[in-house]
Parts: C-alpha cells; sequence; structure tokens
C-alpha cells in the first residue's frame, strides 16, 4: 500500500522524478565518488516531505529508533548493510555490546530494539544489550508491546573497557562480555555519561553524533553543499530538493527574549520562499518550521505562516517551545521551509521515513498521522499514528514505468535520502575532535 499523492503530478517533481530515472547511472557512480571522499555514519534515518513540486529532507536522524517499522521482507538488505558497516570499523568484531536509549517503558521503542539486535546477530554478531538507565543494577526482563523478550544489563567500566559481568538470570548463564566495538541506540540529548569518556573501543556513532553537541543547522549547512553539487550534476534547480533554512539564537521563549529578531528571520525566510513559489507558480501559502537546533522526538517543533504568529505565541506554545528531551532549555532555534506533504492515506497525511545503513537504503516507512495537517510536523509525541512499511525497497526502480509508479517514488526517495545521509558524513567529518 502506497500513500496517494493528492496534488495532480505535474510540473517540476515529475520533471524531477523524471530526471532522476534517466541519470539513474549518472547518480550512482556520483555517490560511489562522493563515498571514497566521506566515511558513510553506521547508520542513519531521513524524515522526507513530498509537496508534489518539491522533495526533501527536513530531518536526519543518527540514532534511528524504528527499525521495527520496517518491512522485513527486505530484511536481507539491512543484514549485508551491517556486515558492511560492522568490517568497516572492527573487521575482526565477533561481539557488539548496544546501548539503548534510558525509555525503557515505551515497548514500541525496545521492539526497535529487539529488531536491531536481530539485525545485527544475522550479521555474524554476538549482540548484548548494556543500559545506561540508573534503574538497571541487574539483568534485566523487559517486554515489548507484542511480547518479545529483552534482557538488559548493567554496564561495568574497567579502566578503558566497558564489559557487562557474568551472571545468572531466570536459570540463565550470562558470560562475561567485553566486545570489540560498542552501538549507540542512545542520542546523548542530556550529554556525555562519565561511564562512556575516553574508552578504547569503538564507539558507533562516535559521541560527537549526539544532540549534546551536533546542531541541525550545521547538518543543513551540509546539505545544502551536497544539493548544490547534485543539482548541477542533473541540471535543475536545488531548491526542488533543499529547504530553506535560518538560524536565531540567545532566545527565551518563556521571557520573550529574542522574539523580534526570530519574527523578523521568519518574515524575511517567509518571502524567500513565496519569490520560488511566484517562480514556480504554486498557490499555496508559505510556512516555517521553527524548531530546537538541536534534539529529536519531534520536541520543540512548530509551524508558522507569518511574524505575527511568533510574536502572540501563548504560554501554552512558549512552555512546549523552550524545553525539548532530557529536559535541555531551548536558547538556539532554526527557521526551515515548511515543506507541504500531500501524501495521505485514508485521508491521514503522511511522509516518508528512509532507512539506511552504511551508505546502503535498508527500507523505510510511511508515518501516517490521522491529527495533523499537510503543513505540521507528523512526528509528535503522544499523538497516534501508523507506521506503513514500504512495499518494495528503495533500489530498484521501474525504468519503463510512469515516475510516480511505486519503485520510482521510492528509487527517489532513497536518492534524495542518500543525499541527507552524505551531508551527515561530511557534517561528523567536519566536528571530529581529532580533525580540529
Amino acid at each position: 500500500m502506497v500513500p496517494h499523492l493528492t496534488t495532480a503530478l505535474h510540473g517540476p517533481l515529475v520533471a524531477l522524478e523524471k530526471r532522476i530515472l534517466e541519470a539513474m547511472p549518472d547518480i550512482e557512480h556520483w555517490f560511489r565518488t562522493q563515498w571514497q571522499e566521506v566515511s558513510s555514519p553506521f547508520y542513519a534515518s531521513v524524515d522526507l516531505r513530498n509537496a508534489g513540486f518539491k522533495l526533501a529532507p527536513v530531518d536526519t536522524n543518527l540514532f534511528p529508533g524504528g527499525f521495527n517499522n520496517l518491512n522485513p521482507e527486505f530484511l536481507s538488505l539491512a543484514v549485508q548493510a551491517a556486515q558492511v558497516a560492522v568490517e568497516k570499523i572492527c573487521p575482526e568484531a565477533r561481539r557488539l555490546l548496544l546501548i539503548p536509549e534510558n525509555h525503557t517503558r515505551n515497548t514500541y521503542y525496545l521492539r526497535n530494539v529487539v529488531e536491531l539486535s536481530n539485525i545485527l546477530k544475522a550479521a555474524g554478531m554476538e549482540v548484548r544489550i548494556g543500559s545506561l538507565s540508573p534503574e538497571i543494577t541487574e539483568v534485566t526482563r523487559l517486554e515489548t508491546h507484542d511480547g518479545l523478550p529483552l534482557i538488559l544489563e548493567p554496564l561495568v567500566r574497567e579502566k578503558n573497557r566497558l564489559k557487562l559481568n557474568a551472571a545468572t538470570f531466570e536459570g540463565v548463564d550470562y558470560p562475561a562480555f567485553d566486545s570489540c566495538a560498542i552501538l549507540l541506540n542512545n542520542d546523548l540529548s542530556g550529554g556525555v555519561p562519565d561511564i562512556l569518556q575516553g574508552l578504547e573501543q569503538n564507539l558507533i556513532p562516535p559521541l560527537h553524533a549526539g544532540w549534546f553537541t551536533r546542531r541541525k543547522s550545521q547538518h543543513f549547512a551540509a546539505y545544502e553543499k551536497v544539493a548544490n553539487d547534485f543539482a548541477n550534476l542533473l541540471d535543475i534547480d536545488p531548491w526542488l530538493l533543499n529547504p530553506y533554512f535560518d538560524t536565531a539564537s540567545g532566545i527565551d521563549f518563556h521571557n520573550r527574549v529574542g522574539e523580534d529578531v526570530l519574527a523578523e528571520k521568519v518574515d524575511v525566510l517567509l518571502k524567500k520562499i513565496q519569490a520560488k513559489y511566484d517562480e514556480y507558480g504554486i498557490t499555496h501559502q508559505p510556512f516555517a518550521i521553527v524548531k530546537a537546533d538541536a534534539g529529536t522526538y519531534g520536541m520543540g517543533i512548530m509551524s508558522v505562516k507569518s511574524a505575527d504568529e511568533v510574536r502572540d505565541l501563548n504560554r501554552k506554545t512558549r512552555n512546549k517551545m523552550s524545553v525539548i528531551k532530557e529536559g535541555m532549555e531551548v536558547s538556539e532555534v532554526m527557521i526551515q521551509e515548511g515543506v507541504y506533504t500531500f501524501e495521505t492515506i485514508n485521508d491521514a497525511v503522511a511522509e516518508p521515513v528512509v532507512y539506511m545503513m552504511d551508505h546502503f537504503v535498508i527500507g523505510g516507512f510511511y508515518r501516517v498521522h490521522t491529527s495533523r495537517g499537510i503543513d505540521e510536523n507528523l512526528n509528535a509525541p503522544g499523538m497516534h499514528f501508523v507506521p506503513l512499511a514500504f512495499e518494495k525497497p528503495c533500489t530498484l526502480p521501474d525504468c519503463a514505468g510512469a515516475p510516480d509508479a511505486p519503485p520510482n517514488r521510492f528509487y527517489a526517495y532513497g536518492v534524495v535520502a542518500r543525499l541527507a545521509l552524505l551531508a551527515a558524513g561530511m557534517e561528523l567529518q567536519e566536528n571530529d575532535p581529532l580533525n580540529a
């Protein structure tokens, strides 16, 4: 099942998808040369928006938490990609220590950990799961929403290595565990715990990928360079792939500090978008997304269509915007061009999320939201959304089919997601403390 694109597929997007299909050999060769210069992140997910006239990434997550939403038919793609990714980092690796987020009560997230662990095991790894949570002081059995078991163990630091101690739990012996590499599925929003500092084991992704230091604006600055290069290759307008953005700092939503500066920047960005809409004959009203420059889980995000909306925020919205995950206060925001989503299923809006390991697309799903609009953030905590697994892989287009045929739309998604992945690789290299 594929969401229906409710706008007539015409104009820039059909031209873009046609151009992508025509240029497939050039595109794949271009990606190969790029990956010779840039190391791919171990894994990532990219949220895309398809406006019918524009296809662009709006967020890139380096600690993806939705492996449970992928189509199990494409498991072999994930296993092969995981083998390549692990070999690059630790060719001799037999054991992998997986460290998840601390929110053990989110049983859907736990299902993601189970699925990620299964992929790594199928790739030839012995996988154990160690928790940073202070609540996990002994071997603990949790259950996913669909009743699958997940065993968490307390982490132990010995000199510069993280290990798991030997233990017996429910009649099962768990031998001591010392791994070559440590895979983080924890985005470090609240900072780097002491136990992770100065380890001699390979940490994947590196600590500087965490939200305590990473900024969305840095990512989209890197993405802008990538999109411009790619647009030159295809001889297209980079705006068709790239959302405009700006930043504002020194913001205090609680005390209304920096409001005027933010409002002015929103106004400038909306006018810039309007000029592009006029150029392409787009009649929709431009909008902007104001979001915390760090952080995830759809927190600290609002959609605005005028500068006045920024100046007239009510207390509830100011409270929502002022704090993100782990209680971190927001003082820096990114103002991003809002990209409409015109994909719907059963009258609910949808957006594609593409998953990658190393530089390979391994699948994806549609985030389908029944209570949100075409100009709103769909990654909304506490709201109902239904993941819809991609029915085709993103790697094999049907060059004889129409641009909007599912394999071709998925291929276009995979291309744009890989552009964002390449930008993330550049971003990590630029921010690597060893390169400072």
